[in-house]
């Protein structure tokens, strides 16, 4: 009996992953497909290696959105004249430092030794 390739299962695996969860795909296109072609060379793990670039991109992707996020909240409130609005803005950034997003933890310290 011969052999079946792993590219029977693996391209309609690949198919159903993007379609089930397009809004999470931040960043996973581009792991997978590194992280694929590091795992063929790697001893041929590449579905392992697509799984691992695809958890590796999005979370970097997630983390640079956040970063992004934090950066125009805080360009925000300091140049709102608005109380409500700063107040909004702030809780916003408070949210992010208890995310661990380094430049938002940073501009809550400031915020508490002034």
């Amino acid at each position: 009996m011969p052999k079946r390739s792993n590219a029977l299962w693996a391209v309609p695996a690949l198919i159903t992953l993007l379609t089930i969860a397009p809004a999470s795909q931040a960043g996973c296109l581009t792991g997978a497909a590194v992280g694929a072609v590091a795992g063929h060379y790697a001893h041929h793990h590449a579905i392992l290696g697509a799984v691992g670039g695809c958890v590796v991109g999005h979370h970097l992707a997630v983390k640079k959105k956040r970063t992004a996020d934090a950066r125009k909240l805080i360009a925000d409130y300091a140049t709102s004249r608005d109380p409500r609005r700063k107040a909004r803005d702030a809780r916003e950034i408070d949210k992010l430092a208890r995310r661990k997003v380094p430049l938002a933890m940073q501009w809550e310290a400031q915020q508490r030794s002034r």
